[in-house]
């Protein structure tokens, strides 16, 4: 019966045993799903460190297959992690049973990660789970950065910054505003926007601040009155629920640039009062001699109304088929100004001998040209020379002078032809006292002249110390407390009037040579010559005036160079219009000048599409290049990086440059290209009118985008035809 019952008994417990060994089968299967589902990376190592087995997550982390992972150990990725800390976490893990840490680890590939290590023992292995936190690193990273951003621009912020509640009153300033206003900011703290702004301005804050809760973001413009009484013009742009619902406004002092406004205007106001009031005829035409602007004198000397003057052609008044006209046409379009005489067809049939200057594009791209009549004259050169036989005029291309002057005598604007006859710059004029100049023995004379006005002579030095005799005229009051003289160089005139007094045969030519000598080459090839033969012969000597050569050598360099630039300008240029690859001459641009961009560490980064061939002058094409690849160099004094690019769009070929430097600000963005206009400390100016020159010449394009503390671009547009 037991044998029996032992039978029975030994098929329901291998029965039993198999029940359990499938159940822990199917638990270890659902662990094992769960460890290989895990989000975590979970690895088993051994006390050694090396891998024993590890999910898929874990795989992922590492890069590496299950296979390859068996082969390595955990130290493996620790090579930035020092072995006493990683000694210390293992200490750590055998006497308290786990451990907790961050790390960073380094893949096969050189890839670094941050990790969170949760470190488990068991009697066999260890259990790691790690945990990818290396994007909250950087998000924490960046957070801090933005916040120590925030507070190094608010403090370091040439503008002022203000932090406020819903009712006005003051939660943070920065030293800008409180500088502008002349208080800290603790007392500030105490006190609202309201205390400094005028009772009649309350209510447009009032509205300010409702358009601010509604819209987000709002401008205008407030006055400030401080402590002592001063009031200042802020331009502000007011920004809602900055933080904690507070809102803060970035605020401008634009009471200087208000006064230069007005200034501005006055100025105005005076070449309007000179332009209508002068004696001699003024027109401003196009370059097909329409006339678009005439004064009340060309009105008299044409012969013609004013509103028909403005509606004729200048050529309408000349022969066109007159050598001497078709010479002068050439020579003012070829050097862009021009002084001569002609003789003009008035409508009534009179015919008038009129001495002109003209030049070109000095008014909006328009031409500025200045009459005289000189038939009266003419005249009276003609009876001179009917009287002395060989007499001709010494007034053959006389202009006069014209200055500013206010109640003090003080000059404060003056006209080239000013300039010449005192032997001065205009900045060097401006600001001196007229009677500076008149010599002494005329001083008392011209001081009660002054007083009666009209028109007297006088002898005067120049700023060369040469004496000059002059014809004064003066008005007073052309405009509230300003003058307008008159000056007229008769130095020459009297000269010649007292060679007829001596001697009746004399025969004099006066010609007055038109151009600019271009000798100023000449003597600084000798200066740097003799400069390096001075450096040579010092060689065995001190070092002390090394540093002296280099300053002069890089001077005379900049010299040099300014004369190139403007004489891009001043005479024709030797143009090869051909098809080229603008991506081409654009990349033998940037490999030029990489090495320069990389000594002040500044990378260039290029893009090039396929384009169209350019019809184009490729060594003009790259001088542009270079102009503006140096100026985004120079702007970035702190590094950053260049990227350029050429595209093919509907117009042509586009090809933008753009930097990170401080940006242009919107009102000078439209004065760049002009004259003699830099926004640089030593600049000319010169560099970008050039390549607006020779892009216009390629019937291309210059386009500006800026903003300021981010970067400029610069975006050239050609066209791709080829009817150049």
């Amino acid at each position: 019966m037991s044998a029996k019952g032992n039978m029975i008994e030994k098929p329901q417990s291998i029965h039993m045993a198999n029940q359990e060994k499938e159940a822990i089968e199917e638990k270890i299967r659902q662990y094992r799903f769960i460890f290989e589902q895990a989000i975590d990376a979970i690895a088993l190592v051994n006390k050694d460190g090396a891998f024993i087995d590890m999910n898929e997550a874990a795989c992922r982390l590492f890069r590496a297959s299950k296979e390859k992972l068996l082969q390595k150990h955990f130290q493996d990725y620790l090579h930035l992690v020092p072995e006493h800390i990683f000694q210390f976490q293992k200490q750590m893990l055998h006497k308290f049973g786990s451990y907790d840490d961050e790390l960073v680890i380094r893949l096969a590939d050189g890839e670094t990660k941050h990790v969170q290590l949760f470190m488990r023992r068991h009697p066999s292995f260890d259990l790691y789970i790690i945990r990818d936190i290396s994007s909250k690193k950087v998000l924490e990273r960046e957070r801090s950065i933005n916040e120590t951003l925030f507070k190094d621009l608010f403090n370091r912020a040439g503008d002022s910054i203000i932090i406020f509640d819903a009712r006005g009153r003051f939660i943070d300033a920065n030293p800008s505003f409180c500088a502008s206003v002349n208080a800290n900011k603790e007392e500030l703290c105490k006190l609202s926007i309201q205390t400094f702004i005028p009772i009649e301005y309350h209510h447009l804050f009032e509205q300010l601040l409702l358009m601010l809760k509604r819209t987000g973001t709002v401008s205008s413009e407030l006055p400030f009155i401080l402590a002592d009484g001063m009031q200042k013009l802020f331009e502000m742009t007011l920004t809602a629920n900055v933080h904690s619902g507070f809102f803060m406004a970035i605020m401008r002092d634009v009471t200087e640039k208000r006064n230069m406004e007005m200034n501005l205007q006055r100025s105005e106001e005076r070449f309007r009062a000179i332009f209508e009031q002068a004696h001699e005829a003024i027109f401003i035409c196009d370059d097909f001699g329409n006339i678009l602007r005439a004064n009340p004198a060309a009105s008299r000397t044409f012969e013609l109304p004013l509103h028909d003057l403005v509606r004729a052609n200048l050529m309408q008044f000349i022969d066109a088929k007159d050598e001497k006209v078709r010479r002068v046409l050439r020579q003012f379009f070829r050097d862009g100004e021009i002084r001569d005489e002609l003789t003009f067809h008035m409508p009534n049939g009179e015919r008038k001998q009129l001495e002109f200057t003209s030049k070109k594009g000095v008014i909006n791209g328009y031409h500025l040209t200045i009459f005289r009549n000189v038939s009266e004259r003419k005249k009276m050169e003609k009876e001179l020379r009917e009287q002395e036989q060989k007499f001709r005029s010494i007034f053959n291309h006389a202009m006069d002078g014209m200055m500013l002057i206010d109640d003090e005598q003080r000059i404060f604007d003056a006209n080239p032809v000013a300039c010449r006859i005192f032997a001065l710059k205009k900045e060097q004029l401006i600001g001196k006292r007229v009677h500076a100049f008149i010599e002494t023995n005329h001083l008392k004379h011209f001081q009660t002249w002054l007083s009666e006005a009209g028109e007297e002579e006088f002898v005067m030095v120049d700023g060369k110390g040469k004496q000059r005799i002059v014809e004064l005229s003066f008005k007073r009051n052309v405009i509230e407390h300003v003058g307008l003289m008159m000056v007229r160089d008769i130095t020459e005139k009297k000269e010649m009037e007292e060679r007829l007094r001596k001697s009746d045969t004399l025969n004099v030519v006066g010609q007055l040579a038109a151009g600019i000598a271009h000798e100023i080459r000449n003597p600084m090839t000798a200066l740097k010559g003799f400069i390096q033969l001075l450096q040579g012969s010092m060689s065995h000597e001190s070092e002390t005036y090394h540093m002296y050569f280099e300053v002069i050598t890089s001077e005379l360099k900049r010299i040099e160079s300014i004369i190139t630039e403007f004489l891009v300008l001043a005479k024709p240029q030797a143009t090869h219009y051909e098809k080229n690859d603008v991506a081409k001459v654009m990349q033998e641009t940037v490999d030029l000048l990489s090495v320069q961009a990389t000594m002040h560490n500044i990378q260039i980064e290029a893009t090039y599409e396929p384009v169209p061939p350019v019809y184009c002058d490729s060594k003009q094409l790259k001088q542009v290049f270079i102009n503006m690849l140096k100026n985004a160099i120079e702007v970035m004094p702190k590094g950053g990086t260049i990227t350029v690019s050429v595209q093919h769009v509907d117009e042509g070929v586009r090809i933008a440059i753009r930097d990170q430097g401080c940006g242009i600000p919107k009102e000078k963005i439209k004065k760049i290209g002009e004259p003699f206009y830099t926004t640089k400390e030593r600049g000319t100016g010169l560099g970008l009118m050039v390549s607006y020159k020779i892009i216009e010449e390629h019937r291309g394009r210059i386009d500006i985008e800026s903003e300021v503390g981010v970067g400029t671009t610069f975006y050239i547009t050609l066209p791709a035809t080829n009817d150049m």
